[in-house]
């Protein structure tokens, strides 16, 4: 579903406004969104508790229609991540819009995932006990990489998206289950399986239970991994973006412009008055 946003015009608008309209707005549905249809969009997200952040998206439009919104993230949840980071509102805003990718859940309701078959090489290879033997490990991954290269590869790709990359993650289970699951990034937020240790989970069983449950789950695991390295912490409270970015996106931040989108965002949501709902 394309997400609506000030300066949409379309018969998806004007199906917008009369939603809108039904739970207690008073636009003109004129199927063009102005100030007042994003007023109006932002006055119900808070209503509800969602994000407010003014567009009408996938879950804004499920909302609307009276569907399930018990697993997505909400303006509170926001307002706790905030308080916990010791950043402004505006900053978790902007980095829930730039950071994540919009939605932590499929339409099936599984969370979103992205099945990397390099990593899956790279676990295989290491000890999980002080008998394993590291040329057996390395064997092993080889030989893997043979037999299923979409699997286990030295090299990234293979992905298919959406729901597929489960039916990859549940194949790539069958050959070593811990390792598969490591070898995902889960929900939101995209979080490695891997980090699940460092972020102070009891197994990456018990980080995955958590990925299944919510998007407030997945943003938990988020500020854990900025809680967890104090240089990101640090950038993101001196809102340093270009620092935020490298950190969180790698060398390469700079081709997808994060760090000026990181900003951008920070600074229009700042404009705004993010208060507890």
């Amino acid at each position: 579903m394309t997400t609506l946003r000030h300066g949409d015009r379309s018969q998806a608008v004007r199906e917008l406004q009369r939603l809108l309209n039904a739970n207690g707005a008073k636009l003109d549905a004129d199927g063009a969104f102005g100030d007042a249809t994003e007023a109006a969009v932002r006055a119900y997200q808070g209503k509800v508790g969602l994000v407010s952040d003014g567009k009408a998206g996938p879950k804004t439009m499920a909302s609307l229609q009276g569907l399930d919104i018990r697993k997505l993230l909400k303006h509170s949840d926001l307002l706790q991540a905030s308080a916990r980071l010791g950043v402004p509102v505006a900053a978790v805003y902007a980095l829930n819009e730039v950071e994540s990718m919009g939605r932590g859940f499929l339409d099936n309701g599984k969370p979103v995932i992205l099945f990397e078959r390099h990593v899956m090489y790279k676990r295989l290879q290491l000890a999980g006990s002080q008998g394993d033997d590291q040329e057996q490990l390395l064997h092993r991954a080889d030989q893997l990489a043979k037999q299923a290269p979409n699997l286990v590869n030295p090299k990234a790709g293979g992905y298919i998206g959406g729901s597929a990359e489960h039916q990859r993650l549940a194949q790539a289970r069958q050959l070593d289950e811990v390792a598969a699951l490591e070898s995902a990034s889960w929900g939101g937020f995209q979080v490695m399986g891997y980090h699940w240790q460092r972020l102070g989970y009891s197994s990456v069983h018990d980080f995955v239970d958590a990925m299944m449950r919510s998007e407030a789950d997945h943003l938990e695991a988020f500020v854990r991994y900025i809680e967890a390295d104090a240089n990101l912490l640090k950038a993101l409270k001196a809102q340093k973006w270009a620092t935020v970015a490298k950190l969180y996106n790698g060398p390469d931040y700079q081709r997808n412009l994060y760090d000026v989108k990181l900003e951008r965002a920070f600074e229009r949501y700042q404009d705004r008055a993010l208060v507890a709902a």
